[in-house]
């Protein structure tokens, strides 16, 4: 069995020797006393981190005992699998298009991984 919280390599752009951009990446299920439960996709580049967190609300959907763990729907969508590299290299493709990887040396930053879900069911969609 696989640990949730090992970290996973995506490479993206080829291969590493062409010049290529390598994430590492995690997903994980968070909870809190004061919001609802959340799914976490965490990107790593560098000493630089994103994390995508998708929370759990009305018509936004997250593992809660009734969806699988990693996967988060969005209203009548199609849910999408977190644990897929094909998901994750979707979402890292959607936040660098939207120049919300960029930065350099070490940060990190927390997005609303919901405002990108749309794009990336779209383009996983018409991929496929």
């Amino acid at each position: 069995m696989r640990s949730e919280r090992r970290l996973r390599r995506l490479v993206v752009d080829g291969s590493v020797a062409g010049g290529a951009t390598a994430h590492l990446w995690s997903v994980r299920h968070r909870h809190s006393t004061e919001e609802s439960c959340q799914e976490v996709l965490s990107l790593h580049r560098g000493e630089r981190t994103t994390r995508l967190v998708f929370r759990g609300s009305e018509g936004r959907f997250v593992p809660d005992g009734f969806l699988h763990p990693g996967c988060v729907a969005l209203g009548g969508q199609a849910g999408l699998n977190l644990h897929e590299p094909g998901v994750v290299r979707a979402f890292a493709d959607e936040a660098a298009r939207r120049g919300l990887l960029t930065g350099s040396g070490s940060g990190f930053a927390e997005l609303d991984g919901w405002e990108l879900f749309p794009a990336v069911a779209a383009t996983l969609a018409a991929d496929g």
